[in-house]
């Protein structure tokens, strides 16, 4: 059910301005309860600049705005105001799934319209939406004969904030498609980053900067200039522009989340909002759920994805992963390596790749009416090698042949260096994208457009980053973009302790990530070790968000571990309710789910590589109601770095809504928690 309510005020009118260095507010609006406020100020040369405070205190400092182009003069000075409006909007949505199921849209709305004072003119518009927890802002160009066509060279967006912090980022125009572990520094030290960058401020203010709404434009990271600004750096095209626009046009939303504390930044609904609604209709086929993977044995190098001896897409292996999913309750079972294209060298080759070809021991319709019997589900991988334009013609083909056998979900993979995704024209010439410059982000849309056409879901590894498109298409359910339990896998390659208290605040922000939890046997590849205990694996389930989550282990190995595996089975993958009970950034993280269409709740904790003991209340259970706590707990000598990683405790308690609960999270542990009503 959609609730709305909005109201508008304008005004308008040249500003006459002071020619001092920043007048007074050209325009100024705040949040409906007023902690977040912005101002927009010009100063004597025409430069239009904004600010950001939070209940009094300065986020930005006055940071400037404008654009670079290849072709005309940039636009960033001689602007004045001509007229300016505002609205308060306030409406509750509904997600089809997610960590949610009612969000609260409440936000004012600023609008000032403004326009050169030279010969050339242009005009544009920047919007600000103030929210309790933050501000999106964008750029919107109407169509103009001055300007009939934008070719970007890059932005001159500032984010000058107040004060340094301390901030968490990752680099960003590498080769790794995103795939890199977090830093930790101060802010006046970042680099080149990729958005989302969380930072912490002197007085314990958190504050994440990102976008939201990434449709037919450049991905933005940010590159630092002085002392603590920050600049939007586009990604690059193929070609001299970044990003090509005609007509009218806008560009994404710049966001700033902005809390308490890092638990309220993951609270914060603001990325969603910034968003369309559904553009899809009807996606009751999106049916959450956990998957099993011919996967695991691929990734430690034990079986290939090529033909041959080792090939582990075979009917024999894929029958039993079917035997082991339907045992465990798990509805689907993704195949890596079913079709032909995987023999030789695919990575950023992926042009013998036939998305509606098996190979000739993947028995597809046999595999598919005994998966059927059993209650299970089959999920394709298509990998692109990068051959992006190569894919693109095999859309209908592709997605035909997954609706035709019966599969919900598509994992779509983009192997290759970041600079190296390949497209054609109509001509057959051939060029290198970024991922996430322009015709990629535009390429990612046509992709889901397209499977919803068959009414299947995408789970994007080697994807754009998320800014909140899941809303306005529901059927992009999962994404990988940063390092998942895969790196796990591999020697000297491994995710450190802290890795996912730092994905939390950081790549969360996001969406949904496909991190593929749940390696119990705690091995890589050559028997190696992973960095965590085996109920921080178990945690992962609560505290990593997918609606399609990975229960990565072989069957072989869940044997070992029958107890922990009926959480595995226990644990839901869409939630009514979602609570961050406490948590710092890199240090440790607890985290509450109610289940959707149930009673039952659901904690997970992770921690790093230090032991340490958190506390909370159970105040969000129901008052009166008698409950019954499953609980899964690092034992007294759990510890990553030991055989003792596997040391766990199970146990059983009651509990009311009137009880805390005081948990020990080991070196690399965590722990998880079933709380159902007692019977």
């Amino acid at each position: 059910m959609l609730k709305k309510y909005a109201s508008v005020v304008a005004a308008a009118g040249l500003v006459t301005l002071a020619p001092s260095a920043f007048a007074a507010p050209v325009a100024t609006a705040s949040s409906p309860d007023g902690n977040v406020k912005v101002e927009l100020t010009i100063d004597g040369d025409g430069r239009v600049a904004y600010s950001v405070s939070r209940k009094g205190k300065p986020i930005l400092a006055p940071s400037k705005l404008g654009f670079l182009f290849t072709d005309v003069v940039k636009l960033d000075r001689r602007i004045s105001v001509t007229g300016q409006e505002t609205r308060d909007f306030d409406e509750t949505w509904t997600q089809p799934w997610g960590e949610w199921t009612s969000i609260r849209n409440r936000y004012r709305e600023l609008k000032v319209h403004l326009k050169e004072t030279t010969a050339i003119g242009r005009v544009f518009t920047v919007t600000f939406r103030l929210y309790e927890d933050g501000v999106g802002f964008r750029y919107e160009f109407p169509e103009q004969p001055n300007m009939p066509q934008a070719n970007i060279a890059d932005e001159l967006t500032e984010f000058a904030f107040a004060s340094d912090a301390t901030a968490w980022w990752k680099p960003a125009f590498l080769w790794n498609r995103e795939e890199y572990l977090y830093n930790k520094t101060p802010l006046s030290a970042v680099s080149n980053a990729d958005t989302p960058v969380t930072m912490k401020l002197a007085d314990g203010t958190h504050v994440t900067l990102h976008e939201a709404a990434l449709v037919d434009y450049s991905g933005m990271a940010v590159a630092r200039t002085d002392g603590n600004t920050l600049r939007a750096a586009l990604h690059p095209g193929a070609g001299e522009a970044k990003v090509q626009k005609k007509g009218a046009w806008q560009t994404p939303w710049r966001t700033l989340i902005i809390a308490d504390d890092a638990a309220g930044v993951y609270q914060s609904h603001l990325m969603l909002n910034l968003n369309e609604p559904n553009k899809l209709g009807d996606v009751s086929y999106i049916k959450p759920g956990k998957f099993a993977g011919v996967w695991w044995n691929m990734i430690k190098g034990e079986w290939s994805w090529a033909r041959g001896p080792k090939h582990g897409a075979t009917n024999e292996n894929v029958k039993r992963y079917i035997d082991f999913a339907a045992a465990n309750k798990i509805p689907h079972l993704l195949v890596e390596g079913w079709n032909v294209g995987w023999d030789g060298d695919w990575f950023g080759n992926g042009y013998d790749m036939d998305f509606a070809k098996p190979t000739e021991d993947f028995d597809v319709k046999m595999l598919v009416a005994y998966a059927k019997k059993k209650g299970v589900r089959l999920m394709g991988h298509h990998e692109t090698g990068g051959a992006a334009t190569h894919y693109e013609k095999q859309f209908d083909k592709a997605f035909k042949f997954a609706a035709d056998n019966n599969y919900m979900v598509v994992k779509t993979g983009y192997v290759t260096d970041a600079a190296q995704m390949e497209r054609e024209d109509a001509d057959g010439k051939k060029f290198r994208e970024w991922h996430q410059g322009q015709w990629m982000v535009n390429h990612q849309i046509r992709v889901l457009e397209k499977a919803a056409e068959y009414k299947i879901g995408i789970d994007a590894h080697e994807p754009v980053k998320g800014t909140g498109l899941h809303r306005t298409y529901p059927n992009y359910v999962a994404r990988e973009g940063m390092r998942g339990m895969e790196y796990n896998a591999w020697i000297g390659g491994k995710n450190p302790p802290e890795h996912e208290a730092n994905v939390v605040f950081t790549r969360m922000l996001e969406g949904p990530m496909d991190f593929t939890p749940g390696v119990l046997s705690l091995k890589g590849s050559e028997d190696s070790d992973i960095l965590s205990t085996i109920a921080k694996q178990l945690a992962l389930y609560v505290v990593i968000y997918s609606p399609v989550q990975m229960a990565a282990d072989t069957p072989e190995n869940y044997a070992k571990y029958p107890n922990e595996m009926k959480f595995i089975r226990d644990v839901p993958t869409d939630w009514q309710e979602t609570r961050v009970l406490n948590g710092e950034i890199g240090d440790f993280v607890t985290i509450a789910r109610k289940e959707r269409g149930g009673e039952g709740w659901y904690v997970g904790a992770v921690g790093d590589e230090e032991a340490r003991s958190v506390s909370f209340k159970l105040d969000f259970l129901t008052p009166g109601q008698k409950y019954k706590a499953e609980i899964y707990r690092d034992d007294d000598d759990a510890d990553y770095r030991t055989e003792k990683r596997h040391s766990i405790i199970i146990e059983s308690k009651d509990v009311t809504s009137a009880d805390s609960m005081d948990m020990r999270i080991a070196p690399g542990g965590g722990f998880a928690i079933r709380i159902v009503p007692a019977k």
